[in-house]
């Protein structure tokens, strides 16, 4: 008899969890269960102007196999797409700077080439770095950067990447979460110069050196949960979305999921369940068959954020000379990156070429107050910040587009890793996975997703039960 799965969240962790899980060759029935409207989570296409565009995630981390390694498996490897070859900048005193090549999440591997986006005692004051001893602990990114290298490196450099990945602040983002190769210098006790010069050398010799380091699909990211609800669906998973799981009980080897309002609740067992949505309703629904993983769970935070597209009249400006910019957040400005679409993804250029879409995010982790606005007022403070960095040449846009994401980014503090220690110590047939653990890119919840399905299949099989 097939062992029964729940899918708790439909995100692109689950996603992959369901689509592991039917490949796995055992004989298992998946069900998804997510509670909104639609499958897919950070991935999303919306209309703007008449053209389907991403407004969530819009490209994958190519140096991770993960992604392209689905795009493979679910037949769409030949959609893949890459950057056009076009550099980024960073805004620094009111100016444009190219964004420095060979970083490490913003530590430059030659101090020469930050010279100008930070000034001549910032740069003097990056290139006498000076090791005190080892680092034994984790701390912050920022004050291990701060202590090392100055704090401009921290504001000018590290900062707008850091705020492009988590929405968050350096001072607080775990070294040994977000980057662990300096976290590795640290308790080595060498310098973060020296191993960003290593890095950047491995990196530029490796065998994925070739590739360009972002890729998409053609026709945006936003496609591949589509591609994936109908091979899911080919292959027998039930999909169910507006299925909001409001408990999570053992029944005495499987698992009661309740769904569906108070006055109608509908209640299902399953043998094992997969729970892949954020923290706080993973620990709501864990709170009493895993009180201590629920506790780690509660504590954890997340920044909200706000996408903006923009659709502009006529072809590409020659003002948007790049793929686009990052904001430290010692500029005056709200925004905080924008990227332009139509110059970034030359898929986009070429299938509409008479029209030029730009975007704008909006929102720092704990800084909610830049989101208290209406959609039109977030609208005018991006066109009126991309005019401060770009001239007031920029067109009106002739259609916008918000796309908010609520408590959309987990907070990596420091000692993450040992404070989320009692999730990874579960009762048999449960399995936890998404962005709240060991990565917020696309790859990194694709492989959580897939290593929760194939945990649960592991420790069923360890334990005699026999899967297909």
């Amino acid at each position: 008899m097939a062992r029964t799965v729940a899918v708790i969240g439909g995100g692109i962790s689950g996603l992959a969890a369901a689509w592991e899980l039917s490949r796995s060759g055992a004989d298992v029935e998946v069900t998804v269960l997510e509670g909104s409207d639609r499958l897919g989570g950070k991935l999303r296409l919306e209309d703007v102007g008449g053209v389907r565009i991403d407004v969530g995630a819009e490209s994958v981390l190519t140096r991770r196999p993960e992604a392209m390694t689905l795009f493979e498996e679910l037949g769409v490897a030949s959609l893949t797409t890459h950057p056009a070859p076009v550099g980024a900048s960073i805004v620094s005193r009111g100016a444009r700077w190219p964004m420095p090549k060979g970083t490490v999440m913003g530590v430059p591997s030659d101090p020469e080439s930050v010279r100008g986006l930070l000034d001549d005692d910032e740069v003097r004051r990056l290139v006498d770095e000076v090791v005190d001893g080892r680092t034994e602990h984790d701390l912050s990114v920022g004050d291990l950067v701060d202590t090392r290298l100055g704090p401009a490196v921290t504001d000018r450099l590290v900062e707008p990447l850091l705020a492009g990945v988590y929405a968050g602040h350096a001072r607080e983002i775990s070294v040994e979460q977000a980057v662990p190769v300096l976290a590795a210098a640290a308790r080595e006790g060498r310098k973060l110069t020296d191993v960003a010069r290593e890095a950047v050398a491995a990196a530029a010799s490796g065998p994925m050196a070739a590739l360009p380091v972002f890729a998409t699909l053609v026709g945006g990211l936003g496609t591949l949960p589509e591609v994936l609800r109908a091979r899911l669906t080919e292959a027998g998973v039930a999909l169910r979305s507006g299925s909001v799981v409001r408990e999570l009980a053992r029944d005495g080897a499987g698992w009661v999921v309740s769904t569906g309002p108070t006055t109608a609740v509908l209640r299902e067992r399953f043998d094992d369940v997969v729970l892949a949505t954020p923290a706080a309703p993973t620990s709501r629904l864990l709170r009493h068959v895993a009180p201590a993983a629920a506790e780690a769970l509660a504590g954890l935070e997340y920044a909200s954020m706000a996408i903006i597209t923009l659709a502009l009249d006529g072809p590409v400006l020659q003002v948007l000379d790049g793929s686009g910019f990052l904001v430290p957040p010692t500029e005056p400005l709200t925004i905080k990156a924008s990227t332009f679409s139509s110059v970034k993804w030359p898929w986009l250029a070429d299938a509409h070429p008479d029209r030029t879409y730009l975007r704008a995010s909006v929102g720092r982790h704990r800084e909610e107050a830049s989101l208290q606005r209406s959609d039109d007022e977030l609208v005018e403070v991006a066109v009126a910040d991309l005019r401060a960095v770009l001239g007031d040449a920029l067109p009106e846009p002739v259609a916008t587009h918000v796309q908010r994401w609520g408590g959309g980014l987990p907070q990596y503090a420091v000692g993450h890793r040992t404070r989320l220690a009692p999730t990874r110590d579960l009762p048999p047939g449960l399995a936890l996975c998404g962005a709240a653990y060991d990565g917020v890119g696309i790859p990194a919840c694709i492989a959580s997703g897939r290593a929760a399905a194939r945990a649960l299949l592991t420790r069923r099989t360890s334990a005699g039960t026999v899967l297909g």
